[in-house]
């Protein structure tokens, strides 16, 4: 099945690891949206901290939109975004996506609270299995994915995405930090990538 831009088109948002579609980069995305010259629907699924759990709510969300569908994922939902672009033949865009996060034992495993909601979770090690059942081990659509990274990212090393995603746009800033800083910058950019 390949999904590609149509005339109703919708930009599903994938948030990061403890975070929720009221995170300054989803809510930015949806307000810049607003003001786009095309019309573009917007969609940020609040996504269980759960792996399996999540992707099922996001093959959902693909699946019942139907038509047009792009990928705009951060952190996480950039390692998600991946996996989504090569099974639905999509266009994504990542923000400092987490590569390989099943080895982030030390800042994964046990309890987590979300940063929004303060909800509580216990992640266990067979969560980080279902995350490495999401690996995709070869992008075979290269051209259909950028990725934007900030060396200055406390959280994840953004060399691994480097290397992961050569065959791919991407684009390196110095500085920075894993929120993004500056990220409204790139919008018109991810616009061009994602609709034109």
């Amino acid at each position: 099945m390949s999904i590609s831009v149509s005339p109703k088109t919708t930009l599903v948002y994938i948030h990061g690891f403890n975070s929720s579609p009221q995170s300054y980069k989803a809510e930015l995305t949806r307000r810049w949206l607003e003001q786009y010259p095309l019309t573009i629907a917007f969609a940020c699924p609040f996504l269980s901290p759960f792996p399996e759990q999540a992707m099922a709510q996001l093959h959902k969300t693909v699946t019942e939109l139907g038509g047009g569908v792009v990928l705009l994922g951060s952190s996480m939902g950039g390692f998600y975004a991946t996996f989504l672009a090569e099974q639905y033949g999509c266009k994504a865009v990542l923000v400092n996506p987490a590569v390989r996060p099943w080895l982030g034992r030390e800042y994964l495993l046990g309890e987590q609270a979300n940063y929004h909601t303060g909800e509580r979770c216990v992640i266990e090690p067979q969560h980080l299995e279902q995350l490495e059942a999401f690996e995709v081990a070869q992008i075979t659509r290269p051209e259909r994915i950028k990725v934007l990274l900030q060396a200055g990212d406390e959280v994840l090393d953004y060399r691994l995405a480097v290397e992961k995603y050569r065959a791919c746009q991407v684009l390196v800033e110095q500085g920075g930090d894993h929120s993004f800083i500056g990220f409204e910058q790139h919008l018109a950019d991810i616009g061009a990538f994602l609709f034109e």
